[in-house]
Order: C-alpha cells, then structure tokens, then sequence
C-alpha cells in the first residue's frame, strides 16, 4: 500500500539532514542548507525523528497508536514533509556544501573582538567627552559650501556602510553554520538590502541576539571609528582636516540610522529582539490593533473593535507595554525630525534659493543641481505613487467584473 504522495508505508523513507529545537511544547524542524522549516507538536517531532532513524512509515505508526491510542495520520505527515523539501527523492540526499564564511564570522564575533569593539567604543566616547566639538551634529553635514557635494558624499559614504550593516548580520549567523545571506529589494523606488535570518529559529534564543543585533555594532563601530578619524586627524591649531569634517558628516548619518532602530512603530533591529526574547509571533500587529481598540473605545464605537480571544496570547501580553513603545517611537521620531532633520533641510534648501538672488559661477550651478536632483525625486515619488494606485485601482476593477 502507498501513501497519498506516493511512498510505500513499509519502505524507509530517507529524510535530509535534518535540525530541531524544542521551544515548549513546539519543535521547529528544519534543513539548513534549503531554509526550509516547519513547526510541529512534540509527539510529531517525534515522529519525525523515528522516520528518520530508519523506521518505515507503518512502523512508526504503531508506535504512534501504542503510545497515543490513535492512528498517527502518517500520511498527512509524509505529505507536509515532501512539501516542505525534507524527503530525499529516489533516496538520494543533498551533500550541503559548506558555509562560507563562517571563519570569518566566528574571528569577527569571537571574545577578543567583541573586547576590542568595546575598547574602540569608549574610546570615542572618551574623545566626544573631552572634545565636545566631536558630538554628532546636523552642523557637521555642512563640511562644504556646495549642497550637492554634501549630498552626493553622504550617498556614497552610507553605501558601504548600509552594505557592511548587513554583512554583520549575515557574518554573525553564519558562525553558527546558518546559510544568512543578503538580498536586494525594492520599496518604492528606494533600493534596500535584507538579510535573510531564517535559520535563527533553529538555534537557541541566547544564540540569536548577536546576529540580530549585529548590524546595530557595526553601526556603533563605524560612528566610533569617523569620530576618532576626525580628531586624529586634526591640524596643529585643533580645526578639522577636509577628511576629519566628511568623517563627521558621515558620523552624523551614521548616528541617525543609529536613531531610526528606535521607531518602535516599524519592523527594526530592536523590534525583532523584543520578539525574540518573548517568544512573540506577531507582536507589530497585534500591538497597532491594540491601539486602535483604545481609540475606538474612546470615541465609543466599540463595535468596531477587534476581538482581543483571538489574538495571541504571548501578543495580547506583550502588547499591552509594546503600544506605547509605538507612540514613543512615533513621539521619538517627530523630535528627531524637528531637532535634527528639519533644520539641515531648511539651512540646504533656503540657502539654495537664496543663490538665486546674487550668486553666481560655481555656488549658482550647485544651487540649480541640487534642487533639480531633489525636485526629480519627489516628483518620481509623486508619479509612482500615482501610477501604484492606478495599478491597484485596475486590478480592484478586474476582480469585480471576473
């Protein structure tokens, strides 16, 4: 007799090298060179287990009556295994190569490096202290008179460092022999870089909180490192060398991406340890929904809530202390704006326009490049939003006359 995905239940059946780890009464299985990975109750971990030790299928379904009283399914089971890639096909197993870079990961993240990466850290605070001219500061954007030099250094300044922001991540999973790696996306008409942490859920939570927070070191070192440059690199009557002024440029930008983890009300850095550390599935949601049940119940129009049963119970917990880091994070942001952000657009874009009136040569030709790059990008925002929404409209309407 044969099962429904078409494997004889007194035939082994060869599984690919397979992972698990408990996490209370769940095991979440998987392959580590697929990332690939289904979650399971104990009894079918188990399950798992014994086919993959040798036994068949009819087996193990005794084993499964004998322990539990009923039949174990065995062929839903062998049907979710063959989807989720576990089954070697004409018992031929996958070879996994190797994970590259996992000798660089374990020298980078290894004791006498993390010793080194605090050292380096106080030390830059110890600079900033007794130099306060070092603090990072919109002021220091302005290391030169042309606005679109400025803006084109810190673009090609915070290339690398958004690359190596990910590199950490990727790097300090890969110690662990996990197959991290990094992706392009889009959003918008933005170009941004993921990293693909998958393979976490097969490791220990104390073993997750490196990689996680990874991006956010090399986000610390590269700050500490652009401010020691620029005080090492001063001239003998103390003022900033052309370098030190560009390192202080980017030390701010730097400082800022630093900042932005604090946005509680996206999905950053900070957000994924929180998760992790309770056990959260989805905590982002659950705690937005949350803060609209408030709303609604204070404008009266509890009709409208969502039913809080059906949420999570880990979320429902978490969420009721995480809202509020939302509307911190939102609060934390329109400060930063206003203290930090505004002030650097309106010195560039008033100063730009004010060329106009009496300038002339190189500073008149900076002010039309600049705006004209500037005025591009919103309007390509502005035509894609535009076009988005048509696009979403037309589909709307093809659904409804199909």
């Amino acid at each position: 007799m044969e099962t429904g995905v078409g494997y004889d239940q007194d035939s082994r059946v060869v599984l690919h090298p397979l992972v698990y780890l408990a996490d209370g009464d769940e095991v979440t299985i998987g392959r580590r060179d697929t990332d690939s990975y289904g979650i399971f109750p104990s009894d079918g971990a188990e399950l798992v287990r014994r086919l993959a030790a040798g036994d068949t299928p009819n087996e193990v379904d005794r084993w499964y009556r004998s322990e539990y009283g009923e039949s174990a399914d065995i062929e839903h089971v062998l049907a979710a295994l063959d989807e989720l890639g576990f089954i070697a096909q004409a018992g031929v197993v996958d070879d996994p190569a190797p994970v590259r870079g996992q000798r660089l990961g374990t020298a980078l993240f290894s004791p006498p490096a993390l010793v080194g990466y605090g050292l380096l850290v106080a030390w830059a605070v110890l600079a900033m202290i007794r130099s306060p001219d070092l603090l990072p500061t919109y002021r220091h954007l302005f290391f030169t008179e042309y606005f679109t030099v400025i803006e084109l250094a810190l673009a090609a300044g915070a290339i690398p460092l958004i690359v190596l922001h990910e590199v950490f991540h990727v790097l300090a999973a890969r110690r662990l022999g996990l197959r991290s790696r990094v992706s392009v996306g889009r959003r918008f008409y933005y170009v941004v870089l993921e990293t693909n942490l998958d393979g976490l859920v097969t490791v220990p939570r104390r073993q997750r909180y490196l990689p996680i927070l990874a991006g956010m070191l090399l986000d610390g070192l590269a700050l500490s490192t652009l401010t020691l440059v620029a005080d090492l690199t001063r001239s003998s009557d103390g003022a900033f060398s052309p370098v030190g002024r560009v390192c202080l440029a980017l030390a701010f930008a730097t400082l800022l991406r630093l900042a932005w983890q604090l946005f509680f009300y996206l999905r950053t850095d900070l957000y994924v340890l929180v998760t992790t550390l309770l056990g959260c599935v989805d905590l982002h949601t659950t705690a937005k929904r949350l803060l609209r049940n408030r709303v609604l119940a204070a404008v009266g129009r509890r009709e409208r809530m969502a039913d809080e049963t059906q949420w999570h119970p880990v979320d429902r917990r978490a969420a009721g202390w995480y809202s509020w880091l939302i509307v911190a994070g939102y609060t934390f942001s329109l400060a930063l704006f206003v203290v930090a952000v505004a002030p650097a657009i309106y010195r560039m874009f008033a100063g730009a326009i004010g060329r106009f009136s009496g300038s002339t040569g190189a500073q008149l030709i900076d002010s039309m490049l600049f705006l004209g790059l500037n005025l591009s990008q919103i309007l390509l925002t502005v035509w894609l939003a535009v076009r988005e929404r048509r696009q979403r409209r037309a589909q709307e309407f093809q659904h409804v006359i199909t």
